[in-house]
């Protein structure tokens, strides 16, 4: 992959520096944005256990409505599963309401996908090791202790959305960088390669402060990396 990474071998930046664009901010839609979702994911800077010692005194970023931009308001929350550890969970998750639009959406934690009851470092990782051929999906399944037909519905499910994914985040790493990544392999390992250059892209505006490529996957897709429907979860121009 040509100039992908997030620096030379000197240390040096491969590039510019300074805030991200618009299209990339969470809350708000432009040219390349994230589709809104009915779930907004923000960019969590928690484990999954300092997020589930926080309980419901955790503080989430108050976001701006999807629709119109206006300041949404707090309203509750649920509780849903999430494995983690070998173990299932009970997470709290914030709810935000729209005073105009009168729409409320969940705010669900970047280490999550939207409908996957596991974490989504444990997710990408299995698909990043068998897409790329390093094991099979029993043995990868047995490892992190899920179930082989769980681990086979993800594979599947990111192969058949792998060509959108890949066009979608090597479209992201142009409008970041301005620099189109060479995609060596053919899908669904093109999807992996398109996902790791625009993580690298980002990560040199956003600093270390961007957290994993695979939470990084699921805030661009507003949790619907394996989603189900044919919607891409991102807009290519």
């Amino acid at each position: 992959m040509a100039r992908s990474g997030a620096g030379g071998e000197d240390g040096g930046s491969l590039y510019a520096s300074g805030p991200l664009p618009i299209s990339w901010s969470l809350w708000r839609e432009g040219p390349k944005a994230v589709l809104p979702p009915v779930a907004i994911v923000w960019p969590c800077p928690l484990s999954v256990d300092e997020y589930l010692a926080a309980g419901r005194t955790l503080v989430v970023v108050r976001p701006d409505c999807p629709a119109c931009t206006k300041t949404m308001s707090f309203w509750s929350g649920y509780e849903r599963s999430v494995r983690h550890g070998g173990r299932c969970h009970q997470l709290w998750v914030r709810r935000a309401r729209c005073g105009p639009c009168r729409s409320s959406h969940a705010l669900v934690p970047s280490f999550c996908l939207v409908g996957r009851l596991d974490v989504v470092e444990v997710i990408g990782e299995l698909i990043a090791e068998v897409v790329k051929g390093k094991s099979g999906v029993r043995p990868s399944a047995e490892r992190i202790d899920v179930p082989h037909t769980t681990a086979r519905d993800w594979v599947r499910r990111f192969a058949r959305r792998a060509a959108v994914l890949a066009a979608g985040f090597a479209a992201a790493v142009v409008e970041v960088s301005g620099i189109a990544p060479v995609l060596a392999h053919p899908l669904p390992r093109q999807a992996l390669e398109a996902i790791k250059a625009a993580f690298d892209a980002v990560r040199c505006r956003a600093g270390p402060a961007l957290w994993g490529m695979w939470a990084f996957a699921s805030l661009v897709t507003g949790g619907g990396l394996l989603a189900t429907t044919t919607n891409p979860g991102l807009r290519v121009p």
